[in-house]
């Protein structure tokens, strides 16, 4: 019996807000929750995020490529790591503007997958 209700009460425990990791080839949606991707799913490469979404694509070219697409009303800064080999590469992206203006980021390292987190309001828009 107690271990059915220490299951339940597992389940009915929120999920914790964790980083995103994109593998290259892939595209994402989500919206911004506690600094973190919330409500995070896979598109096609086609897709524009909806009022208040974020769209993020990696791609394996001279390098590894990140598209980073904002539309929501506030700009915001984030870290990114590469993923290289089971370990991680701080990377520097651009603040992340606001109003569909999508960012560019262009590392000559090849990476398995970027992870993208710690979202925060930035004041500054399209800074790099």
């Amino acid at each position: 019996m107690r271990a059915a209700v220490a299951l339940l009460l597992l389940a009915a425990a929120p999920a914790q807000a964790a980083p995103l990791t994109v593998k290259p080839g892939e595209t994402w949606v989500f919206s911004v929750k506690d600094g973190q991707p919330a409500s995070a799913r896979k598109v096609a490469s086609s897709a524009k995020p909806a009022k208040g979404q974020i769209v993020v694509a990696v791609r394996a070219m001279m390098g590894t490529t990140m598209i980073v697409t904002n539309n929501s009303p506030v700009a915001y800064t984030f870290r990114a790591e590469l993923m290289r080999g089971g370990k991680s590469v701080a990377a520097r992206p651009c603040t992340l503007p606001a109003g569909g203006k999508p960012i560019f980021e262009q590392w000559k390292e090849k990476a398995d997958a970027v992870r993208i987190g710690a979202f925060k309001v930035s004041k500054a828009d399209g800074l790099c």
